[in-house]
């Protein structure tokens, strides 16, 4: 039955794997390069060198890049992360070149507008399918995480902004117009979203608290009405001193309502915070084990 399930999962790191890489060719090859957008990271890198030197293969050169850093992640960071950088990269930048013969002669370059929103898309989507079986392109990733270490007050989100907006303020550089640094910084902003979409997307949703002084009623009425899992966290009023128990429940999206709703039903002064969880998984929502 292990080895079953084994090989059952690595047939969807190949398929997914494989998937995403040919999406990000397509839109390196088909949408950013030929309109002369750099997308950031070490992919708008290796953009900038092919437009600078034609005889340097974006995917090659996107490989060479990587290869310190995953020498680096491998000491530093992980083993198993070292080896799905490699993973990533490997496949996802050979189809960069092989394809890219087949992608210019098809490339789209009529409204760059265009090319920001389906290139972005495209490219969000490879990479989330990618990311979502473990796999990364390397890159900002990879390097975010590195100065994380030299850095440890900085988040790898903020790191990641650093190292894709230098990269796309070089190519207004190299290109010699501030307009094409500005088409990509809505390419990777739409391939930012969609990324999160794939990875996190049928997953997500809502993290409540509720405050009141009738929580024994609301309790029940969300366990019985909302059917959902209440726990009770201990908590204390900073101004009044008093002891109470602060009500913490995940919903999914479309049972924000009907919990609003009941709340308010039974305490129209309730203090009620909402959060998005990017992820919720155990009981009536997604299988722990689930992909």
């Amino acid at each position: 039955m292990l080895k079953k399930i084994h090989w059952k999962s690595l047939a969807l790191d190949v398929v997914f794997i494989l998937a995403g890489s040919i999406c990000y060719a397509v839109a390196i090859g088909m949408f950013s390069a030929p309109n002369d957008i750099a997308p950031g990271g070490l992919t708008g890198i290796a953009t900038l060198l092919n437009e600078l030197f034609d005889w340097i293969p974006i995917g090659t050169a996107t490989i060479v890049m990587n290869v310190p850093l995953i020498i680096a992640s491998w000491f530093v960071l992980s083993k198993s992360m070292a080896i799905r950088t490699l993973w990533g990269i490997a496949v996802s930048s050979i189809l960069v070149d092989v394809m890219e013969p087949w992608l210019t002669k098809h490339a789209y370059t009529e409204d760059k507008i265009l090319v920001c929103i389906f290139g972005g898309a495209i490219l969000g989507l490879g990479v989330g399918l990618i990311l979502r079986r473990g796999g990364t392109t390397g890159g900002s990733e990879v390097i975010s995480r590195l100065l994380e270490k030299k850095y440890p007050h900085m988040s790898v989100g903020t790191l990641i902004l650093v190292v894709d907006a230098i990269v796309i303020t070089l190519s207004a550089i190299v290109y010699r117009n501030p307009a094409n640094a500005m088409y990509a910084v809505v390419f990777v902003f739409i391939g930012s979203q969609i990324i999160d979409r794939v990875v996190y997307g049928g997953r997500s949703g809502k993290m409540v608290m509720i405050i009141s002084e009738q929580q024994p009623e609301i309790t029940q009425a969300i366990m019985t009405k909302v059917q959902r899992g209440v726990t009770l966290l201990k908590s204390q009023g900073g101004y009044s001193g008093q002891d109470k128990n602060t009500i913490l429940v995940a919903v999914r999206r479309d049972e924000v309502f009907r919990l609003r709703q009941t709340v308010f039903a039974i305490d129209p002064d309730a203090f009620l915070m909402m959060l998005t969880t990017d992820e919720v998984r155990g009981l009536g929502f997604m299988n722990p084990h689930e992909e």
